[in-house]
């Protein structure tokens, strides 16, 4: 099994070695190991020397403590909340096999059990038919309408139906699933904009979130993922899906250092309940085994 982070820091301390240049190079390398990328990995690491050099640090206690401040430093947590009484749309956005269809009804449940009366989810995926099932499916054991168009429609279309049947219910959210072919990514950004463009439009001033998926355990692949679509359509938040994996990686690290996006849910397994808000001294002390 892969060791966890904290592990191999514990690891690295018992070896007994002298904090010197060696052990903050080893230190860097488990950084980049522990998925927060080379670039934010050696910035961390040169302040933490530059720090433990200049306040005399030298115990494992002051190290780790002073390597968490550091950490905690670029780890952007965020409250999302639908606004009351207001037309709310929330796009979301992430390559296939994230958990995004599913993310999405784990909010309409969320906010459902907070409230929220109003809440339609938008099929606005409709490259991939089994998207439109898979909502289908999720709306009718949630007790939420699901508004979609037959498999190849216009995804702008469908999210024009759905907030105008938000509309006509009364204030509250709409949660519009989307599709991430990134392998196309002209085409992708191309109907992302248009999507968002529409999104604007029904949504009251300041009521529009565009919310990226990622899964936690794909390390830089996920920090690619979003400055795509961050550079595409200017993401509000991210939701980081299985968060239950035993090496939890700290991607969050360089999403916040790097792209300065906040992290506003993870999600911890399937079950519709497995969703919480993200708290940013409980990530850092699970990804550092505190």
């Amino acid at each position: 099994m892969k060791q966890s982070f904290g592990e191999k820091l514990k690891a690295l301390f018992s070896k007994g070695n002298s904090i010197n240049e060696d052990f903050f190079e080893e230190l860097t390398d488990m950084l980049v190991e522990g998925d927060i990328g080379a670039k934010t990995a050696f910035e961390i690491v040169d302040q933490l020397e530059s720090i433990c050099n200049k306040e005399k640090i030298r115990d494992q206690e002051g190290i780790i403590a002073k390597l968490k401040e550091l950490l905690l430093a670029d780890v952007k947590p965020l409250s999302l909340e639908p606004e009351k009484g207001r037309q709310n749309v929330w796009m979301m956005l992430g390559v296939n096999g994230v958990g995004k269809t599913t993310s999405a009804a784990k909010l309409a449940k969320y906010f459902k059990g907070r409230g929220v009366e109003n809440i339609v989810l938008a099929s606005a995926d409709t490259f991939r038919a089994a998207a439109i099932e898979q909502l289908a499916l999720h709306g009718e054991r949630l007790g939420v309408r699901v508004v979609s168009h037959q498999h190849g429609s216009d995804p702008s279309a469908v999210v024009f139906d759905a907030a105008d049947a938000l509309r006509a219910a009364g204030p509250g959210l709409v949660i519009a699933d989307t599709a991430g072919r990134l392998h196309n990514k002209e085409n992708l950004v191309r109907e992302l904009q248009k999507i968002d463009r529409t999104c604007s439009l029904k949504a009251d001033e300041g009521c529009y979130k565009k919310i990226l998926v990622i899964d936690a355990t794909t390390g830089q692949n996920a920090l690619r993922q979003a400055e795509v679509f961050n550079e595409a359509v200017k993401i509000d938040a991210i939701i980081m899906t299985k968060y239950d994996s035993t090496a939890k990686g700290g991607v969050a690290v360089s999403i916040g250092r790097e792209l300065g996006l906040p992290v506003a849910f993870v999600c911890t397994g399937e079950g519709y309940d497995n969703i919480q808000t993200f708290d940013a001294q409980s990530y850092i002390n699970d990804f550092l085994s505190m």
